[in-house]
């Protein structure tokens, strides 16, 4: 199964949505031929990764843009720019060594020094200085890799947190505005870390107006309008930035069964029950490629795909080695998987904010924190162990019409 992690997009249920006379788009569905959006009245919903990335490029082209926003996210610059001959030979020229030390990075990307100590150990200049050079650098790995401890304790965690809104409130020219947009309802990182270009300085512009749902929720869209708790908005297309049904989704539209009856729909009804997010028991011979309760969105995506692929590869070379036809992860090793990704999950900030990480944005979806955050390099390593002791946490056997086949 390479069903992906984030490919299962999710419309809001608005009430008279199908009415609307204009144009509609989901960022996860957008047209291959593109969208024009001159002169037009725009409303985006939604301010996670996608809408902070097109707010920017919609809004120069709008009469006017919306912003209809529940909830602030944190966004750092990506500071995305032709690059420079110099350092993309430098940097080509050790590819191969690069790669091999990926893998024992915590988030699978090299090249980033490992920090030394926490942030309450380093003096405010010296955070407010090490803070700088990370954002004038751009990036989400090498701002979040400042320090030892942004990501288990609350307040190093702040430290970072603060630095932003700071940012936030430098660049805007409305206070009341920059304050909508400062979160103050999450520790920086814990949700997915957004990288943009001109993100909050598009707030300057007079054709772009932010509008707070959390205070005025969506109540209805009309044949022409979004109407909100006290304002109705004309629109003449609408943009839902709103998102996937993370991890899980894509796996439980798929109707599998096993020969007993049950199905993954059914397995996962309180949330995913993995082993090492590469197999499910009772599913036999069932391989997944950056499961729920591996490290996949919380590393580089590509070499975490790898590394299953590899894995499963060799696995399957193993099992007609030794003329097995069936795999299946054991139980009570799925059960000890799904406790030390929680345990490790908890000692984080993670669990404190309502991400798609824990399903958060979608309704009636169980809370349970699905990637594994314990380190690409700690994770692999435990992969390899398990593969070496021939599959641990595994049971192999032939199967009767196998052995039928093996006996004619």
């Amino acid at each position: 199964m390479a069903t992906g992690n984030l490919s299962t997009p999710r419309t809001p249920n608005y009430p008279g949505l199908q009415s609307f006379k204009g144009k509609w788009y989901h960022t996860g569905l957008w047209p291959h031929e593109g969208v024009d959006f001159t002169g037009l009245r725009v409303g985006v919903i939604g301010t996670g990764s996608s809408g902070v990335q097109s707010i920017p490029i919609i809004a120069k082209q709008a009469k006017h843009l919306y912003v209809f926003q529940r909830t602030a996210n944190f966004s750092l610059p990506a500071r995305n720019a032709p690059m420079n001959r110099d350092k993309e030979s430098a940097h080509k020229a050790h590819y191969p060594e690069r790669r091999r030390a990926a893998f024992d990075t915590p988030f699978g990307i090299a090249g980033y020094p490992a920090p030394v100590k926490s942030a309450l150990d380093a003096t405010e200049e010296e955070r407010l200085c090490a803070y700088e050079a990370k954002w004038a650098e751009g990036g989400s790995i090498s701002f979040l890799y400042s320090y030892t401890d942004l990501l288990i304790n609350k307040e190093s965690n702040e430290t970072a947190s603060e630095f932003v809104r700071r940012k936030i409130r430098a660049t805007l020219k409305d206070p009341k505005t920059a304050e909508l947009l400062c979160p103050n309802d999450h520790p920086i990182g814990t949700k997915r870390l957004i990288l943009d270009t001109d993100y909050y300085e598009t707030y300057n512009r007079d054709n772009v107006t932010l509008v707070d749902i959390r205070s005025r929720p969506i109540e209805e869209i009309t044949s022409t309008e979004l109407r909100t708790a006290d304002i109705d908005y004309a629109l003449d297309a609408i943009v839902f930035a709103t998102g996937f049904d993370a991890m899980t989704g894509a796996m439980k539209e798929i109707d599998i069964h096993t020969d007993a009856g049950m199905s993954i729909r059914e397995k996962w009804e309180h949330g995913p029950r993995t082993y090492l997010g590469i197999m499910i028991a009772g599913f036999p011979n069932l391989f997944m490629i950056t499961g729920p309760q591996s490290p996949g969105v919380k590393s580089q995506m590509i070499l975490a795909c790898e590394q299953h692929v590899d894995w499963i590869a060799d696995c399957i070379q193993y099992l007609r080695d030794h003329a097995f036809s069936r795999i299946e992860a054991e139980e009570d090793a799925e059960d000890a998987w799904v406790r030390h990704n929680n345990e490790v999950a908890d000692r984080t900030l993670y669990p404190l904010a309502n991400s798609w990480y824990v399903g958060a944005n979608i309704p009636g979806k169980p809370r349970v924190f699905m990637p594994y955050v314990g380190g690409v390099a700690a994770y692999k390593k435990k992969c390899d162990e398990i593969a070496a002791s021939g599959y641990e946490g595994f049971r192999t056997s032939v199967t009767v019409q196998d052995q039928r086949v093996a006996a004619d």
